[in-house]
């Protein structure tokens, strides 16, 4: 199985597949009312960071962890942007778990067990295949994540 190449940005435009060629990406299931969100925080400092040389953040919003991602696409970008500056890439609303998990999770969770709640990381190689899985409470400055993507950029 690979990286699938429909997926769509929040305002369900397509995301070029292009735009994901030869990076390296932090996958993360984002929530707007989860005591997590301040992670934002992390992920645009990472996004800075190592934006340049190849790191790609592509948040995922999800609304199966206590119903924290309630809102439309225009709430959830409007308040990313107006609390946190997010620029980054975020998808569409997806499930992450269970019968109507997104093509997208079913690629990065593979045979692994369910994601236990909102921001839980994968990264992945430039080649595309997943190198590293971090927990929702694994903060964006863990030395271990930094170390991670230090080691697929190369």
């Amino acid at each position: 199985m690979s990286l699938p190449s429909n997926l769509a940005t929040l305002d369900g435009a397509p995301l070029a597949a292009d735009s994901l060629a030869n990076k390296v990406i932090l996958f993360v299931n984002v929530a707007s009312k989860c005591g997590l969100t301040p992670q934002y925080n992390g992920l645009v400092e990472l996004d800075k960071a190592y934006g340049d040389r190849g790191l790609m953040i592509v948040g995922v919003p999800c609304n199966q962890f206590g119903q924290q991602e309630p809102g439309s696409p225009e709430e959830i970008k409007d308040f990313t942007k107006n609390k946190y500056d997010v620029d980054f890439t975020l998808l569409e609303k997806q499930d992450v778990n269970g019968p109507n998990r997104s093509p997208l999770y079913q690629f990065l969770v593979g045979e692994g067990p369910d994601i236990t709640w909102n921001f839980g990381k994968f990264l992945v190689g430039r080649d595309g295949n997943v190198v590293a899985r971090f927990d929702p409470k694994t903060p964006p400055d863990d030395a271990d994540l930094k170390a991670a993507i230090e080691q697929a950029l190369g």
